[in-house]
């Protein structure tokens, strides 16, 4: 959009946009987490059964990286209606996508019942998970950055980005809770369904509010000057190509961080250090909680100094913060609360920003499109394989290997900062 176009006036309050745009990506992420923290704890054990344990849980993070590589496809399709027919229409359609498919997987049978279809189906609805959050990140951030006032899109945009704190926290605490009710055998018998099966009832309040809200003001003025485009993707690969690969390595280093500090940290945890359960989950909380604070610090740091000027500071923080990782992760388990703490404080600061960021160089015509493309390829280059390559790392290599493995994005991605020019993030 050129500077000179007169933007249409919101018809959305604020409150309406932030609530819309946070509920959505708290339950998609919700769902998101929750399998991850099942793949950890219930998930090698159930359709894996015939692994030894470290082979196992390989498998069942295999699983887990099928959603990343899913997330694309997802945001060339609902990307393209997003371009097409609008910003609302398409969030409820992936919200319903991811959403069916969580509730899908609480009822699946296991292994035991029904052989190798059990990991198959569970691959499939993984597979759903994927395509539904790969239309629904993008869309999300665009009504919350479409709707905000001059100045302001930082800290409307760091809304969204709230959800994945909260689902992680709720995803945590859906586990963390159960334990305090039901024995390790309960719940892998059957209390591991309850949080797949229940997130239905958040699904139900986030198409409520999702229903209740109006196109986007910057989408609407698209319309009536008729600025649609009929293929937003050959728009974006035609015109876009060095927004959409280096927006890829800007985020690489957010992705790869937070699936060290979540996922990956709950199994070595679990699996390494043999820490029980309960604290594990209690270590993996604290750090949501960081990663929730932080978020809003960096959207406020973010409009007094800059998007780009705190992106850069704080990934050379977490290149520094590399170098510390074998320490605190190898030492006592207070070490590990506080690699975790920092671990998820630091993805706070960088998560806050990005989507915003990613969302940049795009016009609106092509807008939804591009943002999720970018976001969801950072997705396959940085987090689809992290549990997976810090777990093999780790064990074959020791925790030094995990840090340089986050010290390299680190450097890629500061890398691609720099590279792109001020307007570009």
């Amino acid at each position: 959009m050129t500077s000179t176009l007169t933007p249409a006036k919101p018809v959305n309050s604020p409150a309406q946009v932030l609530v819309a745009s946070l509920i959505g990506t708290t339950i998609e992420f919700f769902d998101f987490y929750v399998y991850a923290t099942a793949a950890v704890l219930v998930f090698p054990a159930l359709f894996f059964p015939d692994s030894d344990p470290t082979t196992a849980l390989l498998q069942s993070f295999a699983t887990f990286s099928i959603a990343f590589f899913a997330r694309p496809i997802g945001a060339i399709v609902f990307g393209h209606f997003g371009d097409r027919i609008g910003r609302k229409v398409t969030l409820v359609a992936a919200l319903l996508t991811m959403g069916i498919s969580t509730v899908i997987i609480g009822l699946l049978p296991s292994y035991a019942q029904i052989g190798v279809w059990a990991p198959l189906l569970l691959s499939l609805c993984r597979f759903g998970q994927g395509f539904g959050l790969g239309g629904e990140w993008g869309g999300a951030v665009l009504l919350a950055t479409e709707n905000a006032p001059e100045g302001k899109r930082s800290w409307y945009g760091m809304f969204p980005q709230l959800g994945a704190p909260i689902g992680l926290l709720l995803s945590s605490g859906a586990f963390w809770i159960l334990l305090h009710f039901i024995s390790q055998d309960d719940l892998l018998s059957w209390g591991w369904r309850v949080p797949f099966i229940a997130s239905i009832a958040l699904i139900a309040i986030g198409l409520w509010v999702r229903l209740s809200i109006t196109e986007t003001p910057e989408f609407q003025q698209a319309i009536d000057k008729h600025e649609r485009v009929a293929v937003p993707l050959v728009e974006i690969f035609t015109k876009y190509k060095r927004s959409l690969f280096l927006g890829t390595f800007v985020a690489l280093v957010t992705f790869v961080l937070f699936y060290i500090g979540s996922a990956y940290l709950l199994s070595y945890n679990v699996k390494i250090r043999q820490i029980p359960f309960l604290d594990a989950l209690a270590i993996q909380i604290m750090g949501s909680v960081a990663f929730g604070i932080f978020i809003p610090i960096s959207a406020k740091m973010a409009e007094k100094f800059g998007r780009r000027e705190v992106l850069i500071a704080t990934t050379v923080a977490i290149a520094a913060f590399s170098f510390v990782l074998p320490l605190l992760m190898g030492g006592s388990q207070g070490d590990i609360f506080v690699f975790s703490f920092f671990a998820m404080a630091l993805m706070g600061m960088t998560y806050a920003l990005i989507g915003t960021a990613l969302a940049a160089p795009f016009p609106t015509r092509v807008r939804y499109t591009g943002s999720s493309l970018t976001f969801n390829f950072a997705g396959i280059v940085g987090a689809s394989l992290a549990p997976y390559a810090a777990t093999w790392l780790q064990a074959n290599y020791g925790l030094n290997f995990v840090g340089y493995y986050l010290l390299i994005a680190a450097l890629i991605t500061l890398a691609c900062i720099f590279a792109s020019g001020k307007d570009e993030i």
